[in-house]
């Protein structure tokens, strides 16, 4: 007897064959001695359709609504089908005496094959393989130490959940706006609060009115001070009237030290990476959004098999790895780490409860590096720079903290008080690790765009030297200056921004947000402009007609937590799923009594030649098209003139296609010259002498008139007669 293997992707299948011995390569799978390995295409099996249900619901009708089926139906994916039968043709085989779950380790891995055993009517035993690395040591490890199937029944009743909660709201609440005001608007339970976040953020810079404030400095020559009225106070002058005041009693004045204060501090090194925080770096230090750095962190995942699971929300260590880590070290002591591993494999590691903790280690540990051989040319411009991150921030787990002194420095000039910080560095720490890097360290110069300090970034002192100081010393003041500054508003969302506030109230997981950000800027409900996110106005809308209770992170945070609780045991999948119902026909209901209106943001002054409706300017993949505003409609053309290889025989630039009757046909607008394009069967050479006739009958060097118009439409439809 044999064990069917089941992983997520061909790819991963490969590697778990070799591993396992299975050298006979079959359509759809791979077999050896003891094993059968087949794959999945990412999901093979999904949720039914509206239509499915009843025919009725493939039109799009208020009145249908709430959608909500006493049971969640499954069926098979079209595009994959033929790999679905060829995994279900292996269930059926007699030589297999029980299934072995090898998709990924996480929530949305175990749905992928549990859907699958579904539909098949798997009955019979099954396993899971949990390993957070592709190595051939952690697969051996793996199925050296397969788990019971049964073991994740509550993390499957939670991805189950999320998935029906996910269609029930997202359907019903799309359904609701796009067929109350005519336009393709989508909600939907974690989208809708991340983009109410952003418009948050867009209408405190637009109400926000700056204001100017001044900053008072005394230079001494070898370091300048800051003035303050007191201890607590930030130094910003409100009246120019004061400033030039203060100004005025510093000028040519003295200072004595009033306090002196030196205070040894120290920096711990950065954790290691989860997932969110490995994108909010990527993010800010290589311009990674945050869909680029979950692919590339795949396939060094996957492909290359030099980082363990990416999709962990935990940055500690599990204390059973402690073994392994040397190991790790001296397979990334290459190229450019070569010195910093080395430093510490000849020694005995520092390991602390900030780097291992089994109480803070989920379904996966922190991501680090695997102790896989690593070859750095193998890996693209991408890859070597996220890898590098991840390799830096695994050696600095085991250095010590940064350690400096900082001076604090008061001095009184008179009444007036003058404040000053110098810092002396001691032990540089794990901050040697990014000496080498193009980058700074993670911790440096780190961004906080939620707090709105409402001050400049010229307001902060920068760190200086400053000379040997004695209690009562006087010091000459050599020069002072006020200086304008104004008050600026809270900065728009970066992704690595958006990621933290998303993180912090719970919405979606390490797994979904970058697939959020994506989803919304596809929606064009948000656009990116140099790597800040803002809402369009068709985003600023829809937040308007949405129902309250989704916009809001509070609801939806709750849920999260609920499926956390589910995937643990400890909640009631019925009463979550009973409870999403009721919220799903509520705010259907919400939507129908709304009386606000809807005004497309991007209305052309071009109309559809179809139904005489305004055109609406859409951005895609393809670049911008027009699309008619009623979507029943349905008629949709490029908005900039798409041009064929055909060159016009007069001025020979290339010519514009155009739709007519009698199929494409080329023009070139300035010389008013017209050709037909041929079919794939006849080819355009087959009506050379008919497209001559039609340039010489219809061509000419003045602007195309009604009436050549009307020959040419002519012309096209007896052509296509024939």
């Amino acid at each position: 007897m044999k064990s069917l293997v089941l992983a997520e992707k061909p790819s991963v299948a490969k590697e778990i064959a070799r591993v396992l011995g299975c050298g006979q390569k079959q359509k759809g799978y791979m077999e050896g001695p003891n094993y059968v390995v087949t794959w999945a295409l990412g999901h093979l099996v999904t949720l039914a359709e509206p239509e499915e249900y009843d025919p009725k619901y493939k039109t799009w009708n208020l009145e249908d609504l709430p959608l909500l089926p006493p049971k969640m139906n499954l069926k098979v994916m079209k595009e994959t089908s033929q790999q679905f039968r060829a995994v279900a043709q292996l269930c059926k085989r007699q030589d297999i005496s029980d299934l072995i779950i090898a998709t990924d380790a996480g929530r949305e891995g175990e749905l992928v094959a549990r859907w699958i055993m579904e539909l098949v009517h798997w009955r019979k035993p099954f396993k899971r393989l949990w390993i957070s690395s592709q190595t051939d040591k952690a697969i051996k490890d793996g199925f050296s130490s397969l788990k019971p199937g049964k073991d994740y029944n509550n993390l499957y009743a939670s991805a189950v959940c999320r998935a029906e909660a996910d269609w029930l709201i997202g359907l019903n609440v799309t359904r609701a706006l796009t067929t109350k005001y005519n336009a393709q608007l989508a909600a939907g339970r974690v989208q809708t609060p991340t983009l109410a976040m952003l418009m948050e953020r867009e209408q405190e810079i637009q109400t926000f009115q700056s204001q100017p404030y001044w900053n008072v400095s005394a230079d001494f020559g070898t370091f300048s001070a800051q003035w303050r009225e007191q201890d607590s106070h930030d130094g910003r002058v409100w009246s120019k009237a004061e400033a030039d005041a203060i100004a005025a009693r510093l000028q040519r004045g003295s200072a004595k030290v009033d306090k002196l204060r030196t205070v040894e501090k120290s920096e711990p090194h950065p954790q290691a990476y989860d997932l969110t925080e490995l994108q909010r770096d990527a993010n800010k230090r290589l311009g990674f959004s945050a869909k680029q750095t979950s692919n590339v962190l795949q396939k060094l995942y996957e492909q290359h098999k030099l980082v363990t699971y990416p999709r962990t929300d935990s940055r500690y260590l599990s204390s059973d790895m402690v073994p392994t880590l040397k190991g790790r070290l001296e397979s990334i002591a290459v190229g450019p780490y070569a010195q910093l591993a080395r430093k510490l494999i000849r020694m005995q590691l520092p390991v602390t409860k900030r780097i291992v903790d089994d109480s803070k280690v989920t379904d996966h540990h922190a991501i680090i590096p695997t102790e896989q051989f690593v070859n750095l040319a193998a890996l693209s411009n991408d890859e070597r720079k996220l890898y590098d991150l991840i390799v830096r921030r695994f050696i600095a787990l085991f250095y010590g903290p940064y350690r400096y002194d900082e001076t604090s420095v008061v001095l009184a000039a008179g009444k007036d008080l003058l404040y000053a910080k110098g810092k002396i560095e001691k032990e540089k720490g794990w901050k040697e690790i990014y000496q080498s890097a193009s980058y700074a360290s993670s911790q440096d110069e780190d961004e906080d765009d939620d707090s709105d300090s409402g001050q400049s970034k010229a307001d902060r002192q920068p760190a200086q030297l400053l000379p040997p100081l004695k209690l009562g010393q006087p010091l000459p003041i050599k020069q002072e200056k006020a200086r304008e500054l104004r008050t600026l508003p809270p900065a728009r969302y970066t992704e690595a921004t958006l990621l933290t506030r998303m993180e912090k109230h719970s919405l979606g997981t390490p797994a979904t947000r970058a697939d959020i950000i994506e989803k919304l800027l596809g929606t064009d409900t948000i656009t990116r402009t140099q790597n800040k996110l803002m809402p369009t106005g068709k985003g600023k809308q829809l937040i308007e007609l949405v129902v309250t209770e989704l916009r809001s992170p509070d609801l939806t945070a709750k849920w999260e937590q609920e499926l956390e609780r589910i995937a643990k045991g400890k909640g009631d999948p019925a009463a979550f799923m009973k409870n999403v119902r009721q919220q799903a026909a509520k705010w259907v209901s919400e939507v129908i009594a709304e009386t606000k209106e809807y005004k497309p943001h991007n209305l052309t002054h071009s109309r559809c030649p179809e139904c005489e409706k305004p055109l609406l300017e859409i951005n895609g993949k393809r670049g911008k098209s027009l699309v008619c505003s009623d979507r029943e409609c349905g008629y949709r053309r490029a908005a900039e003139p798409m041009l064929s290889n055909k060159r016009c025989p007069q001025c020979h630039k290339k010519m514009e296609i155009k739709d007519g009757k009698a199929g494409k046909y080329a023009q070139c607008r300035p010389c008013n010259v017209i050709e037909m394009l041929g079919d794939k069967q006849g080819g355009g050479k087959a009506n050379r002498k008919q497209n001559q006739k039609l340039i010489e009958q219809y061509s000419d060097n003045t602007s195309m008139s009604n009436s050549l118009a009307d020959k040419l439409k002519a012309a096209l439809e007896k052509q296509s007669d024939k």
